[in-house]
């Protein structure tokens, strides 16, 4: 786990590095690498993450407030024993706000918005005939999946436009476990463990747009909400384990 200290264009470096550190510490702790109860150092995360003290301790008070973490000491924390229930909450959450998105989806979305959809998954298709090729002649892969995760997020992105719920969206992007760049980053670490990973959800996507096109808003809500679970569940699983 590693932070990158170059700060970008027009942010500045402490504030950028803070961020990432909060990050960074939030996503361990979601995905079990940091164990409720465990104790943990400034000093000791800092080089975890090879920043210094400062935008680790700035991260640690956010967490805090988060209510992740807990003081035992002025340079030592405790990863708060809630912070999974907490988490499986949020998750549970997030999961009912993406299902409540689909429903409104396939009241709302428009002929020209159900063929994007489908222009989106048919570009995918072929990304992943390329990556399966790829993959058996021995081949590097890392560019198309890197393609196919960028046209997954497209096509969550449209669906969401198609939900016409400005409101809804905000309070998604509010509750997720995971920001879009922990996303990316837990599913790169995924596939490169296993090429497979996420492709099983994946193939559900036509049969989320056949109900759209039906405006089968029942129908759209659960493939969504078991879509949305068990890729949570896949995310949250430390490595070596399965999910439960």
């Amino acid at each position: 786990m590693m932070v990158q200290s170059t700060p970008a264009q027009g942010e500045t470096g402490s504030g950028t590095r803070a961020d990432l550190a909060y990050r960074e510490i939030r996503k361990a702790i979601g995905t079990g690498t940091l164990r409720p109860g465990q104790k943990v150092t400034e000093r000791g995360l800092a080089e975890r993450l090879e920043v210094s003290p400062t935008p680790v301790r700035e991260a640690l008070r956010r967490l805090e407030q988060d209510g992740l973490i807990q003081r035992a000491g002025p340079r030592t924390v405790v990863v708060a024993d809630i912070a999974e229930r907490a988490i499986d909450e949020l998750a549970e959450v997030e999961v009912g706000l993406r299902g409540l998105v689909a429903r409104f989806a396939a009241r709302h979305a428009t002929p020209g918005q159900l063929d994007a959809l489908d222009a989106i998954l048919d570009d995918a298709d072929d990304l992943l005939i390329v990556i399966t090729t790829r993959h058996r002649n021995g081949e590097d892969t890392d560019r198309h999946v890197a393609a196919l995760l960028d046209r997954m997020q497209d096509f969550n992105e449209a669906v969401n436009s198609c939900a016409a719920n400005p409101v809804l969206i905000r309070l998604l992007e509010q509750s997720q476990v995971f920001s879009r760049p922990e996303r990316r980053a837990l599913r790169l670490e995924k596939i490169a463990a296993d090429e497979r990973f996420g492709l099983d959800r994946y193939s559900g996507h036509r049969a989320l747009v056949r109900a759209f096109r039906e405006g089968d808003s029942v129908t759209a809500e659960r493939l969504v909400i078991e879509d949305a679970q068990g890729g949570l569940a896949a995310l949250m699983t430390p490595p070596g384990r399965r999910p439960a």
